[in-house]
């Protein structure tokens, strides 16, 4: 295979693992340093790309500049802090490192009780996800409180645990739209640490009005491009310019937009 001149990453637009990988070269100031090639979420994965990924279908993945493939957004974060190590983005220090990957290991957990939140479609539900979703911020809450109770962040900068952290705070959007959820005032630690995030200048890759046109159809049950009934363009197309779309409704309950009232069409 030939040799690319810098890694190449397939990537979804908006994606907020890709946002990741984003955020943490604009930390070094190497923004240009990897290649992004957009994949379209609402079409059929290209054979050629499927080839190359041995069928994986989630993205981001990366081509590295030997050929070699290489997915799972913190396998690709860690990786890029590796192969332009200047500045290091994560801790160079042992035990604050580990640290820092005690508070990455939360991410999972978070990010799934975010996003089964907005895609639920049962009203009698959405007590049980607000106490989900109140309890994963409460955790980041204690672990700040404990490891970082004066900072903004978890160190003294911005580093490794906001560059994973930061996108998902982003689509929570979605939530305060959607589901007109706040992160309870009483964990006041962890919401300071989502806004030192969202305003830091490496992290300013979406707007809030861009999740919440883009990311309509979860609000519906339906994610990853699929169509929701009666539809016939994902809220997530590439082919209708965003900032002119209307606002979607906040209504999530009500009765589902158009095409056409989404401005899709």
């Amino acid at each position: 295979m030939t040799e690319s001149r810098k890694p190449l990453v397939y990537h979804i637009p908006v994606c907020p693992f890709s946002q990741r990988l984003e955020i943490l070269l604009e930390l070094k100031g190497l923004h240009g340093a990897a290649e992004f090639r957009v994949v379209d979420i609402t079409k059929p994965r290209p054979a050629e790309l499927l080839a190359k990924t041995r069928g994986t279908t989630a993205m981001p993945v990366m081509e590295t500049e030997s050929g070699g493939i290489l997915k799972e957004s913190l396998v690709l974060l860690r990786y890029l802090d590796d192969r332009f190590p200047q500045p290091r983005v994560a801790q160079a220090d042992p035990e604050r490192h580990a640290i820092e990957n005690m508070l990455i290991a939360l991410a999972g957990d978070f990010t799934g009780a975010g996003y089964r939140f907005v895609m639920n479609r049962d009203p009698a539900k959405r007590g049980s996800f607000v106490e989900a979703m109140n309890a994963q911020y409460a955790a980041l809450d204690d672990f700040l409180r404990w490891h970082a109770p004066e900072r903004d962040f978890l160190f003294e900068a911005f580093g490794l645990a906001e560059a994973v952290f930061t996108p998902m705070f982003a689509r929570f959007w979605f939530l305060g739209y959607y589901e007109d959820y706040e992160i309870p005032e009483k964990l006041a630690r962890v919401r300071r640490w989502c806004e030192a995030c969202l305003a830091h200048p490496a992290a300013q890759q979406v707007t809030r009005e861009r999740i919440v046109k883009l990311y309509y159809d979860y609000a519906l049950g339906v994610g990853n491009g699929a169509l929701p009934e009666g539809r016939r363009v994902s809220s997530f197309t590439f082919e209708s310019d965003w900032p002119q779309r209307p606002w979607p409704p906040r209504d999530k309950w009500g009765a589902a937009a158009t095409d056409a009232e989404l401005g899709l069409i």
